[in-house]
């Protein structure tokens, strides 16, 4: 199954038509669908949830540019089988209430064919029982391994957060390390990743001995850090997103903590960069590839699409992609693919997107099956640090 170039158009454009085409439908067909119509005709809509304003607005806003710059290219090429895709956003203010309220309004007003989004676990996780009830296909583009555990119709791209601790703790076991500090997000995003430290660290000798919590928004962390300096780990984490994750880093070096600092990969963005400055010098994090693009070698089957969505979304933008945006670009694609392969039946869709195999995008090379709905493994990650401010591959993965 090959990559797809694709994209569709925003919902200002063709609102007032598409409503206008699923009323006729709905009458055609005896009612309404259950988020998606079998009907093949007529419009196909991509709906997203996004955290546009909010906690996550580093995550969501480059998520948006992302989706119009890929519906605007998909537009130019006719669509899919000739029938235009609308493209309806809608921003959940980063929280778990706006993401049900705008979950309900693309499944139940909207009628939309799939669903891209959250950006974040915890709204990601109040738009799964709708799209479960509802059997609306949705794709995640949030990290938390819970959002698609035990799942029939909710499928994500974002790396798990399980995959990224097993690169942590393989990075952390090679330095020698047995003993972990961490300080970690209170939200949906933060839920269970002391607990999957400790199981996965178990078979090499390593586990969490200190736990901090800290809220999405935070803007001070002396008190969460100094803890972390007294626990004395051989390691400590910082498990968050910007710009939290980067002021969290900032007060680590601002209280002169010598023990090394990692981070997880919530902060693959320039914000991170720019709110921890000289801070996040030497610190290290499992990112994608996205980061490190020119870094990768020539034989590295993600380089040539990493390049050309980087090329694009500057050109457009001014700016390069974040990690999130990459997030965005591979739901994007496996949605317009499985929309191309099988049309807008939601059940098709949602077999097409477990048999998915060897689907290379963004954050990794997916195969997804029944029982995984992520389809990455640890290998889409690879281990960068800060240096003058600039993403770098650790020397051991230069080669």
């Amino acid at each position: 199954m090959g990559r797809r170039t694709a994209t569709t158009r925003t919902a200002a454009l063709l609102a007032a038509m598409t409503l206008s085409l699923a009323a006729c439908a709905e009458s055609e067909e005896g009612g309404g669908g259950s988020g998606a119509s079998a009907d093949e005709t007529g419009p196909i809509t991509i709906g997203a949830v996004l955290d546009i304003t909010g906690a996550g607005a580093s995550l969501g806003v480059p998520e948006r540019q992302a989706l119009e710059l890929l519906a605007a290219q998909l537009e130019e090429e006719g669509g899919i089988d000739g029938r235009e895709v609308e493209l309806i956003i809608e921003d959940n203010q980063s929280t778990e209430d706006g993401a049900a309220k705008a979950m309900n309004k693309l499944v139940n007003e909207d009628e939309v064919d799939i669903v891209l989004g959250a950006s974040r676990t915890g709204p990601s996780l109040a738009m799964r029982p709708i799209a479960e009830s509802s059997e609306t296909p949705m794709i995640s583009l949030a990290a938390n391994q819970a959002i698609v555990d035990g799942s029939e119709w909710v499928f994500k791209t974002a790396q798990n957060d399980r995959v990224v601790i097993e690169r942590m703790i393989d990075y952390m076991a090679e330095q020698g390390w047995s003993t972990i500090g961490l300080a970690r997000d209170a939200s949906g995003f933060g839920e269970g990743v002391q607990e999957m430290f400790d199981e996965v660290g178990a078979e090499q000798g390593l586990s969490v001995v200190a736990t901090e919590k800290f809220a999405p928004d935070a803007t001070d962390f002396t008190a969460q850090m100094v803890n972390l300096r007294n626990a004395g780990a051989d390691v400590n984490v910082i498990w968050g997103i910007p710009p939290a994750a980067g002021l969290a880093q900032r007060a680590y070096d601002q209280l002169g903590i010598e023990t090394p600092v990692m981070q997880s990969h919530g902060i693959g963005n320039q914000v991170f960069l720019d709110t921890s400055g000289e801070a996040a010098a030497g610190m290290v994090a499992p990112l994608g590839r996205l980061v490190v693009a020119e870094q990768l070698p020539d034989d590295d089957p993600q380089k040539e699409i990493i390049t050309e969505f980087i090329d694009a979304y500057t050109a457009e933008f001014g700016a390069g992609p974040s990690t999130f945006s990459g997030h965005a670009y591979d739901g994007w694609q496996l949605a317009v693919d499985a929309l191309r392969e099988v049309g807008t039946d939601p059940q098709a869709i949602r077999e097409h997107l477990e048999g998915v195999t060897d689907f290379t995008g963004i954050s990794g090379t997916f195969t997804m099956t029944p029982e995984d709905h992520s389809g990455l493994t640890k290998e889409a990650l690879v281990l960068v640090t800060v240096e003058d401010g600039q993403w770098q591959l650790v020397p051991d993965q230069a080669d």
